[in-house]
Order: structure tokens, then C-alpha cells, then sequence
């Protein structure tokens, strides 16, 4: 659903777990893209089949787990404006990588996280997927039509995190 919405909306999205450092040391993290690139190019050009049976599967493995982690900030080569957080109790180090940043942070939050730790607290059930659901729906909404008035639309994304239910 979360990949959903921030397609839905061009945003980019965390749905699995939030790495350490993906705002803050954007750097590594393109380099890790462009690890998954060059793997996804090797796999296309038939270069994994000549490569022996251990090495290509253990090149698909971490494959694997870099699409996870960076499918949805691929093509992110700049912080974001904006994130939006879905449980930020869990997702603390997504919370205090914004706070370092000065990103303001959207989230929904629970009877168990701390409405105090972000800037703009949404009460809601975080894990509830309809409830989640109807947020990001009206989170997307906005997110376009502000797109839609600014005019540099392409210039800025926000990111959308959570964790998948």
C-alpha cells in the first residue's frame, strides 16, 4: 500500500525497514543503488550465467536485499522536502535523521508514540491498514495538488516510510 500511494503520488517510499544514515549519508546509500544497478545489468546481459554457481548466488542474494531496502529511494538523489512516517515510535532513526536535517516529519501516530517528537502528529490507528490507508489517501491528495500549484513540481519529493503490516 505504501508503494502504492507514493507511486500514486511520485514520491519516494521506505516500506521494509528504515537503514540508518539513508538521509544523512546519502552518499553511501547511492552507492549502494548503484551496487544494485550494475548487478541488475550483469543479470541482464547474461554475464551472472557465466559467473561460477556460488558467486552468482550469492550476488542475487544481495541483490535481493538491496531492491528491499532501496526500491522505493532509487532515484532520490537529494533529501527530501518532506517525510511522512507511519509509526515513528518504530521508526525513531527515520524521526531523528529529519530532526538532524531540519525535514519536517507528517506522521500518524498511535497511543504509543509520542505526538512531541514529530511536526505535524496525526492521531490515528498505525496498525490498522485501512486506517493507514485513508491518511495516505488524503496525505496524496495533498501531496499533488501542491505539486500542482508550485512551480517547480519535479524539483521536490517527499518520502513516505513505513513499516509494512
Amino acid at each position: 500500500m505504501i508503494k502504492e500511494m507514493a507511486s500514486k503520488c511520485n514520491s519516494f517510499y521506505v516500506n521494509e525497514r528504515w537503514l540508518g544514515g539513508t538521509l544523512t549519508n546519502l552518499n553511501t546509500i547511492r552507492k549502494s543503488v548503484a551496487r544494485m544497478s550494475q548487478i541488475d545489468e550483469m543479470e541482464k546481459n547474461g554475464k551472472m550465467a557465466e559467473l561460477p554457481k556460488q558467486e552468482a548466488s550469492a550476488l542475487r542474494r544481495e541483490n535481493q536485499k538491496l531492491h528491499r531496502n532501496l526500491d522505493g529511494i532509487r532515484e532520490m538523489s537529494k533529501v527530501p522536502s518532506a517525510l511522512v512516517i507511519v509509526d515513528p515510535s518504530r521508526e525513531l532513526i527515520a524521526v531523528q535523521e529529519a530532526r538532524k536535517l531540519k525535514i519536517p516529519v507528517i506522521a500518524l501516530n498511535d497511543t504509543n508514540s509520542d505526538p512531541e517528537i514529530v511536526d505535524y502528529p496525526i492521531a490515528g490507528n498505525d496498525d490498522s491498514i485501512r486506517s493507514i490507508k485513508v491518511v495516505l489517501e488524503y496525505l496524496c491528495e495533498a501531496i499533488s495538488d501542491g505539486r500542482g500549484s508550485s512551480k517547480s513540481a519535479g524539483d521536490s519529493k517527499m518520502e513516505m516510510n513505513a513499516v509494512s503490516a
